[in-house]
């Protein structure tokens, strides 16, 4: 878990021109174990492209307090609590599952004014499909304060999980991206409850649901990342990043996906944590839906 607060604190403290450097500086744990995965991606552009980041283009009074009210909330020491629990459930659950030696942990404050991060995601989300990397995102509210340590422990399931299961851009499906989701929201509950599940989970239920169901499993072989997020994040979340819509509401896979693993873990006794490394085929198998593979 890196000192990101600190970090932060120094960071805003100096004139602008210098903070894209303090930035590439704190974020590079996280370059360098997810720039070769994504391509060469540059974290800080992807930071203030669309990675709902605070923005260093200008002053803003109220980054200073944010961080600093992150802080006096324990916001690392609880989101390394969090994660320590997390890997004994899963490493419990699957003795001597693979794993990336070292899991880097950045916390980078978001930006106020982005709806998808305040609106959408409750002030706060994370990316941890990468093995041995976990980047989380928050604007302090009243729910991110009291939830971004559970976003750590969805996202180091994920962690684990592509440490296991191989993940190719290009020929990753829908029912791997929903599956996955559902497996890490369903761990989350697992741990601390169904309080503990993000806004992405229960945004959706039911008719709603059903219809969102119906059309996912319908898609459910569809392949390649480009084309994906408009089913597991919605169309709104889709146009942001330039990819295709697929007329579906804000998070519609992380619902469906939780019905999918919670049919899966009905139909089998598996729990999510000794799900982490299943194929996606074999937990649609087990929730009842049908793949071409």
């Amino acid at each position: 878990m890196h000192d990101t607060a600190s970090a932060m604190i120094d960071l805003l403290q100096r004139p602008l021109d210098e903070r894209p450097e303090a930035l590439r500086e704190m974020l590079s744990p996280l370059q360098a174990v997810m720039g070769p995965v994504m391509g060469g991606v540059d974290l800080v552009q992807m930071h203030t492209a669309m990675g709902s980041g605070f923005r260093l283009d200008r002053e803003d009074a109220r980054y200073l307090p944010a961080v600093r009210r992150m802080r006096d909330a324990g916001v690392w020491e609880r989101i390394e609590e969090s994660l320590t629990a997390a890997w004994e459930r899963i490493s419990g659950a699957v003795p001597g599952i693979k794993h990336a030696e070292t899991v880097h942990v950045v916390l980078v404050l978001g930006d106020p004014d982005d709806d998808h991060l305040t609106v959408r995601s409750a002030g706060y989300f994370g990316l941890g499909g990468i093995p041995g990397a976990i980047h989380l995102v928050m604007w302090p509210t009243e729910t991110s304060l009291q939830k971004i340590g559970h976003a750590a422990a969805h996202e180091l399931h994920h962690n684990v999980r592509y440490a296991n299961v191989a993940w190719n851009p290009m020929a990753v499906t829908v029912g791997e991206q929903v599956v996955a989701e559902g497996l890490a929201e369903a761990f989350v509950r697992e741990l601390a409850g169904d309080e503990a599940m993000g806004p992405w989970a229960t945004a959706l239920s039911g008719a709603g649901l059903d219809s969102a169901y119906e059309k996912i499993t319908a898609d459910i072989d569809v392949a390649g990342m480009q084309n994906l997020t408009g089913y597991v994040l919605g169309d709104a979340t889709a146009r942001r990043m330039g990819q295709p819509t697929v007329g579906l509401p804000d998070f519609a896979g992380y619902g469906v996906g939780l019905r999918i693993a919670d049919a899966h873990r009905a139909a089998t006794g598996l729990t999510a944590a000794q799900s982490t490394a299943l194929p996606a085929r074999e937990v649609l198998r087990n929730a009842g839906v049908a793949t071409s593979a």
